[in-house]
């Protein structure tokens, strides 16, 4: 039996240690593409808003005053009863580059937020379309202009980075340690020539491709899936690109209370069951390595005290640990230090019991709610 758990906790240290290596270090290489020659292409960046009266009255004017010579900000008012409304009409004229659209009623088949999206999409002025949300906020002044750079003459997508702000609980921690993890995957893989998922809160894309696609008639009825599964469909290494340039990076307001925050990973999780089958894959093989690694760590070592097999326990752990502090190290610094690179290997291990226990609840079934919040 020994020899057996030892044959597969040696092969899932050895495949943490391939990605950690081979594909998230690509990250730490990468330099963001700029088109030689800069065209100022027009931009329409479309933000939708279920009653965020106080979070627009702050990124609005943000939005508006954007270094870039030709673009247009979309608020997509969706059914809002927090007076949003009456703020767009009193104040969108005050703003050059601002114009709003209410949505009174969505149809009852669709998601709401892909219903206002693709209104939005259709009613942009201009062919590049660039996503956020009303509860973020741009790095710069710089936003626009640093990820239309990207948008070379053969890319159709550019995969921008939304950190989240720092809070000194437990919650926020988790939250960006989170979000740290989950950049470092799309962006590498995506860099790798895989790419397979993009955050609505900073991502810019075509809508020429957009309507070739058919949108997201996939998948409307799902709640979720706007940013990952639209990307997971259309997304390819010949599209996409990556920008990691911090001036576009987009922070966000985290989740405040832990159910909130279960709310929204359920919603993330369970749309990431129609990823295509090979995204599916490695994913699933990164979180069950990781699992295995420190559970078979623990188990391992009662039953090698005093044999050699332990040094080799303890010494293949002990590299990939080693390994991953560089590399994730690395990365953090290129993604704004949004987590202390220091207490790594405790967030290592808080993770992977994370891993077990969204696993197991995104395996029970629940009842659909059209909701987007």
């Amino acid at each position: 039996m020994i020899p057996f758990l030892f044959s597969i906790y040696i092969f899932s240290v050895g495949l943490q240690l391939f990605f950690i290596l081979f594909v998230f270090a690509k990250v730490n290489r990468h330099e963001s593409p700029i088109q030689e020659e800069i065209t100022s292409e027009g931009v329409s960046v479309i933000v939708c808003a279920w009653n965020e009266l106080e979070n627009l009255k702050e990124l609005i004017p943000l939005l508006d005053e954007q270094d870039y010579p030709n673009f247009e900000v979309i608020i997509m008012d969706d059914r809002s009863w927090d007076g949003t409304h009456e703020y767009l009409m009193k104040e969108c004229s005050a703003f050059q580059q601002v114009r709003f659209i209410q949505i009174e009623k969505t149809p009852a088949h669709l998601s709401a937020k892909k219903y206002a999206l693709t209104l939005g999409i259709k009613s942009a002025k201009y062919d590049v379309i660039l996503l956020t949300d009303a509860d973020c906020r741009p790095q710069s002044k710089e936003w626009i202009k640093g990820m239309a750079e990207c948008l070379l003459p053969e890319k159709q997508i550019v995969l921008g980075f939304s950190p989240y702000y720092t809070e000194s609980s437990l919650l926020n921690k988790l939250i960006r340690y989170e979000t740290f993890i989950t950049a470092l995957q799309y962006f590498s893989l995506a860099i790798k020539g895989q790419p397979y998922m993009g955050v609505g809160r900073n991502l810019m894309y075509r809508k020429s491709l957009f309507l070739e696609n058919k949108g997201f008639a996939k998948h409307t009825n799902i709640v979720g899936g706007d940013d990952d599964l639209f990307m997971n469909d259309v997304a390819t290494a010949e599209n996409t690109t990556v920008c990691l340039n911090p001036d576009t990076f987009m922070y966000s307001v985290p989740k405040s209370t832990w159910e909130a925050w279960y709310r929204q990973k359920t919603r993330h999780l369970s749309v990431s069951k129609y990823y295509r089958f090979e995204n599916k894959l490695i994913l699933g093989s990164l979180a069950s390595t990781q699992i295995f690694s420190w559970i078979l760590l623990f188990v391992l070592i009662p039953f090698t005290l005093q044999t050699v097999l332990l040094y080799a326990v303890l010494g293949v752990f002990a590299l990939r640990l080693i390994a991953q502090w560089i590399v994730f190290a690395k990365a953090n610094q290129r993604f704004d230090n949004i987590f202390k690179s220091a207490t790594l290997p405790l967030w290592d291990f808080i993770f992977t019991l994370y891993f077990l226990i969204m696993g197991v609840n995104n395996l029970i079934p629940r009842k659909k709610k059209m909701r987007w919040k």
